[in-house]
């Protein structure tokens, strides 16, 4: 795997700002100073557990890099995904104004959990478009705190992940056409059966609930500066899709750490990076297509509006990556060779230790970057076998 050529692509971002201050007008989407409440809110929900912050010493090595550190979110309550934090979360301050509105108490999560406004909670669907973590997290927060639940997920989600989101007694629906394509759908169904959409991603008209999922992701950057301790890294790798993970590491990073920060690195597939593809136009534009990829957590063309106001100056290069990277990937973490820990990640969950090893062998990639054997990298492992069936045809596969 280390020694294979990596296709990939860079494109250096010409709007990245580099002062110290967030800017302040980026606050109205994500403020570090709301994200305190909501770490006590989801650290009191019911097996909430930090995750690990592995330390791959010997891939660094064979890299001639100083640290890769992988944050590892396969173990996120169970879901086995980051993306437990953000839709479950929506999902619950929803509930919470619902119940403030009809009674004017505000509830508590004991409360919720309890069934003490079932009658009320009852009644309220929740819906959303979804490649398949983001919709297990809102299935699963809607059964959690006793709401109704319909997804729609496109014509390439796997079976495996239907199911997943089916065991949380959510109705799910799947579509002829792509992740876009299902977006709309949920919208259509939300306005014509008053359901609220809880959706990862922001459009026109729709720009509100979509800064309470990216709150709810600002829990596991907190647990990653407090296991970094005083260590700063010099790049994080993100994975793209939409850009809702991206820009909440870039708004909370930037506001914790100012002109310290790291050089943020935003990965996607081939066949779905619509974030280059708005970056080098210098605006937000839609990737059309099946959109197809294995990395099926990224497989969206249309970036999230919001997300975008933040990444398009917080953002300092864009990558695009083979898909030939992404078993290979796999079967290195799960294999532990070179002494590291042996981790179980998904598709989605390699882009950005793929992309980085592929970099490696690049000089002119690696100056583009800047990644040099001082370098302190950190990639966020998104997801574990979400999929346990495809995950075992990849990792066995020769």
């Amino acid at each position: 795997m280390l020694k294979t050529n990596i296709r990939l692509s860079h494109f250096a971002n010409p709007k990245a700002r580099k002062e110290q201050d967030y800017p302040e007008a980026l606050k109205s989407i994500i403020d570090i100073a709301d994200t305190e409440q909501t770490y006590q809110e989801i650290s009191h929900w019911p097996e909430y557990a930090v995750t690990p912050l592995h330390h791959l010493d010997g891939i660094a090595a064979e890299l001639n890099y100083s640290e890769i550190w992988y944050k590892d979110e396969a173990s996120r309550f169970g879901l086995g995904s980051f993306k437990a934090l953000g839709g479950a979360y929506a999902v619950f301050i929803q509930l919470k104004r619902a119940i403030k509105e009809q009674t004017g108490k505000t509830a508590s999560i004991n409360e919720i959990i309890d069934n003490s406004y079932a009658d009320i909670l009852s009644k309220i669907v929740v819906t959303c478009a979804t490649d398949g973590n983001h919709g297990r997290s809102v299935a699963w927060g809607a059964k959690l705190f006793g709401c109704k639940c319909i997804i729609y997920i496109h014509k390439d989600v796997s079976e495996g992940r239907k199911k997943a989101m089916e065991a949380y007694e959510a109705e799910v629906i799947r579509i002829s056409g792509n992740y876009d394509d299902s977006v709309k759908e949920a919208a259509l169904g939300a306005r014509k059966f008053n359901r609220i959409i809880v959706s990862d991603t922001s459009y026109e008209g729709y720009m509100e609930i979509p800064k309470f999922v990216a709150l709810g992701y600002t829990v596991m950057l907190k647990e990653i500066i407090e296991q970094l301790g005083s260590e700063i890294p010099t790049h994080v790798f993100l994975q793209g899709g939409v850009g809702g993970l991206a820009s909440a590491v870039c708004a909370y990073f930037w506001q914790y750490w100012g002109n310290k920060r790291p050089r943020l690195i935003i990965v996607e597939p081939e066949t779905a990076n619509c974030l280059q593809q708005s970056a080098e136009k210098g605006k937000p534009v839609a990737v059309k297509g099946d959109l197809e990829t294995l990395m099926a957590g990224l497989a969206c063309g249309e970036v999230s509006l919001l997300a975008w106001e933040i990444l398009t100056v917080g953002t300092d290069d864009f990558i695009t990556l083979e898909e030939a990277a992404i078993g290979p990937c796999m079967r290195l973490l799960a294999s532990g060779q070179f002494g590291d820990p042996k981790i179980v990640a998904g598709e989605s969950a390699v882009a950005g230790l793929a992309s980085i090893i592929g970099l490696s062998q690049s000089d002119n990639y690696s100056r583009a970057v800047r990644l040099d054997s001082k370098s302190k990298v950190l990639v966020i492992g998104t997801e574990g076998d979400t999929d346990p069936e495809l995950y075992q045809s990849i990792i066995l596969k020769s």
